[in-house]
């Protein structure tokens, strides 16, 4: 049996899920969210981008007000050479965020989704849906019911809706339901990623002065590490054969610098993650958008998922909310300025990512000397903000004008 017809169903509480879900009810319209997994829960992608303060500030959320640690750049090390740069946000172009946030993804996540339900949506946990009908008329979801342990319970559950946004992450329910994801295979091929707490009270003070995230060259790839407010995350993500967890274990005692960031700290357990690079050729149709990773999802070498989950899901919710009102919802075109103005910021972050792993971007920009005028440093600044909506930015015009590839 279902219940009254919802204006917009939302597959995921992530992020994007969370934002849409908030932005939706804002304008006084029936959102129900479906979430698998029961918040709080586990999630890597620590480091935020400050164009997400604009966003944050919108959904109710305010990042200071959380356990949260100030971010003001990314410093960027070659060990091998001794080589080492710090950008920080406040010397980009005029009107760029001066700052950011390291977070743990558990909290700041459920702030979203606590954001949402206040806002009016209706958000369901322990709800893994499982079939997708898109129709002329309306939509139709079924999800089965699970513990929190991912269980089945045996219940099941229905829900009709005007319109669906296909929020669900890397799962990509739609994407691989209809086979139209499309593999990049050029940039990082895989991560593993861990925890450390009980860091020594030196190693906190240092690292919490500035915040900054760590991004170490390695021959094959590069690492992370993210300092949190409490603990330290850290990673490895390789171009080249095989993940395994010893692999990151043995890269960070073999590093002087994340050994000694970490001496005598806990170390949590050894995560792998894959599924890196792929975008959506199918992002949106009539009745349904697919936003975040469901959509697109890059290399994280600059930390820019979170921050275009959050700019999608703005996006769709400013074209939608003022449809769905007029009742032109099931427009297949309603979506088109919206996909347009997103896909300006992935291509420039894809260009980006595609010359720190195949081009002398790392040599020549990141720990480099060429290309030093103000105006150009502040530009790759401006990029590595998220800040990309504009036209005054020299480095990323130049990212989106190059003939070739990247």
């Amino acid at each position: 049996m279902f219940g009254a017809v919802e204006d917009v169903i939302v597959i995921g509480a992530g992020p994007a899920g969370s934002a849409a879900a908030n932005l939706l009810a804002q304008g006084g319209h029936r959102v129900l969210v479906l979430e698998a997994a029961y918040f709080p829960r586990f999630h890597i992608g620590e480091s935020l981008l400050p164009s997400e303060l604009a966003i944050t500030e919108r959904l109710g959320v305010d990042l200071d007000g959380v356990p949260f640690l100030r971010k003001r750049g990314a410093v960027f090390i070659d060990e091998r050479d001794g080589r080492r740069a710090t950008f920080s946000f406040d010397e980009g172009l005029p009107g760029t965020p001066d700052h950011a946030h390291q977070v743990d993804r558990a909290t700041f996540d459920h702030e979203l989704l606590r954001a949402a339900e206040r806002a009016g949506a209706l958000v369901l946990q322990g709800h893994r849906v499982v079939e997708v009908e898109v129709g002329d008329r309306d939509v139709r979801v079924v999800a089965d019911i699970v513990d929190e342990r991912g269980r089945a319970t045996g219940e099941s559950f229905e829900a009709k809706g005007r319109y669906l946004v296909d929020a669900s992450g890397q799962k990509a329910l739609l994407a691989r339901r209809d086979h139209t994801l499309e593999p990049y295979r050029d940039f990082g091929r895989a991560a593993a990623f861990c925890r450390f707490d009980g860091l020594r009270p030196e190693i906190v003070a240092e690292l919490h002065e500035r915040g900054d995230i760590i991004v170490k060259i390695i021959e094959d790839g590069w690492m992370w590490a993210i300092p949190m407010l409490e603990g330290l995350s850290v990673g490895l993500v390789k171009t080249t054969g095989r993940m395994r967890p010893q692999l990151l274990v043995d890269a960070v005692a073999g590093s002087p610098l994340l050994s000694r960031l970490t001496k005598d700290a806990r170390r949590g357990p050894v995560g792998l993650a894959g599924n890196f690079s792929y975008r959506n050729v199918t992002p949106y149709g009539a009745r349904y958008a697919c936003i975040g990773d469901a959509a697109h999802f890059l290399d994280p070498v600059f930390s820019s998922g979170v921050a275009l989950a959050l700019a999608g899901a703005e996006r769709l919710a400013d074209h939608l909310a003022p449809a769905l009102t007029q009742g032109r919802e099931a427009d297949p075109k309603l979506m088109v300025e919206a996909e347009a103005e997103m896909a300006v910021a992935y291509e420039a972050f894809r260009r980006f990512i595609h010359r720190f792993y195949h081009t002398r971007l790392v040599d020549n920009v990141l720990l480099g000397n060429h290309h030093t005028g103000q105006n150009f440093r502040a530009g790759v600044i401006s990029v590595l903000a998220a800040d990309v909506w504009r036209d005054d930015n020299p480095f990323q015009n130049m990212l989106l004008r190059a003939r070739r590839y990247g």
